[in-house]
């Protein structure tokens, strides 16, 4: 009884935390619409009116587990490369470390924020696009601040190039995580030797072009 009526006293925030800890693992491995509120509520410890009364409906539950993981993705990634007196290629290779150990270490929040939220529609791949646009936003300054003056690209190349390394970035982040043996430094290691080196290339004005 002592243990019961002291597991009701945590504070609020510590509750939610629970509950959408609990979301994030059900969410991940069932899927948005398989999941229930029952099962969240069992993996959380709590009775299931609670997870109502906190936050609402499985709608609600869903847009605060993507926040909070999209958050905590792009902390990761800001605290990476905070040093904005480093070259742009360490500062790339920085935040790619940091988003490929996010997703290796947090692989339900990972699934989430990959699959399940751009799967089910408005409004939860609105949340995941402004995330996306945060990353991709980021990078393309990375190499706009890369690019030398008289190199000929121009603001759509970067835009274009940003979007194409942060597409090979999710990609291959997935397929890390479903790949035994593939560490995080690996796949930041595989993505900095495909994409900068080509970038090095562009930055020399050698462009390809089909014959």
């Amino acid at each position: 009884m002592a243990g019961g009526a002291k597991a009701r006293r945590l504070p609020r925030a510590v509750r939610e935390r629970q509950m959408v800890d609990a979301a994030v693992r059900c969410f991940a491995r069932n899927g948005y619409q398989a999941a229930s509120m029952d099962e969240i509520a069992e993996s959380a410890g709590v009775s299931k009116p609670l997870v109502y009364l906190y936050l609402n409906s499985k709608e609600e539950l869903f847009t605060a587990v993507i926040r909070r993981e999209a958050r905590a993705l792009l902390g990761a990634v800001a605290e990476a490369v905070v040093d904005r007196s480093a070259p742009p290629d360490e500062r790339l290779w920085a935040g790619l470390t940091a988003f490929f150990t996010f997703a290796a270490e947090h692989p339900d929040s990972w699934a989430v924020l990959s699959r399940q939220a751009r799967t089910q529609g408005e409004p939860f791949a609105g949340e995941a696009a402004r995330m996306r646009d945060e990353i991709t936003a980021f990078v393309a300054g990375l190499i706009g601040e890369a690019a030398p003056v008289g190199a000929g690209i121009t603001g759509r190349d970067v835009d274009a190039l940003a979007q194409a390394l942060v597409g090979s970035a999710e990609s291959l982040a997935s397929w890390a995580n479903e790949t035994p043996g593939v560490t995080a430094r690996e796949a930041a290691a595989t993505l900095m030797n495909f994409a900068w080196s080509g970038l090095g290339n562009l930055m020399k004005s050698e462009r390809w072009s089909p014959r």
